[in-house]
């Protein structure tokens, strides 16, 4: 079947006289290239690993595995047992604690990387999830040589194992201290200052006068 052929009809007037040959030319030029861009496909640039992180600028968690009950979730302050297999984007495992004992992890101590960490609050004991982070909330633009480099989009698959609310005591020390040391020190800070400005003001008492007081005292008794 033979190609479909472009004919473009143009006014005489346009290419008449002694340049109409050259006129004609151009002219033919000029349609052949629109034509040549009309139909030549558009190519599509493969994006390469960088820019690829770059477009993950948020966590996506997925949760992959639920049991049917779920009394107690995770929450800040929680301490949990956990499985987990870490990859990069390209399939590469940086670490895993399936060969190994479960990750113990107090939620809210920044124990692991903040995506982690906010990705395991509201789960339950058995749920399974798949989470996604990017740079920002794992090892930024610094990575962690030499398994993790910069700018590093991080996929993570966890399982809890195990989950304990805190004890009394636990809240008490992890909760309650905290804010009577930062009411105790103004305090403490502000009585010394007293103690220190009334023992300035105080009149200066020399030695001398002293140890007349001292003999006076002495030779009463």
């Amino acid at each position: 079947m033979p190609a479909p052929s472009l004919r473009v009809s143009l006014p005489r007037s346009l290419c008449a006289g002694s340049l109409s040959l050259l006129c004609w030319a151009a002219v033919t030029m000029f349609w052949g290239f629109v034509l040549l861009l009309l139909l030549t496909p558009p190519t599509l640039r493969a994006e390469t690993p960088e820019e690829e992180s770059e477009n993950v600028t948020e966590l996506v968690v997925e949760t992959v595995e639920k049991p049917d009950s779920c009394t107690e979730t995770a929450d800040m302050g929680d301490t949990i047992h956990l499985h987990y297999t870490g990859r990069l984007e390209d399939g590469r495992i940086i670490d895993s604690s399936l060969s190994r004992d479960p990750l113990v992890v107090e939620l809210g101590k920044k124990q692991v990387i903040p995506g982690l960490e906010k990705s395991l609050v509201g789960m339950c004991v058995g749920e399974k999830r798949k989470m996604v982070i990017p740079p920002h909330m794992a090892y930024g633009k610094r990575g962690y040589p030499p398994s993790i480099p910069g700018d590093a989009v991080l996929q993570f698959e966890t399982e809890v194992m195990a989950l304990f609310k805190p004890t009394p005591w636990q809240t008490l020390v992890n909760d309650i201290f905290p804010l009577l040391c930062i009411g105790l020190v103004p305090t403490l800070l502000g009585l010394i200052g007293y103690h220190l400005y009334a023992k300035a003001k105080s009149p200066a008492v020399s030695k001398r006068k002293q140890k007349e007081e001292k003999r006076n005292k002495a030779k009463k008794k």
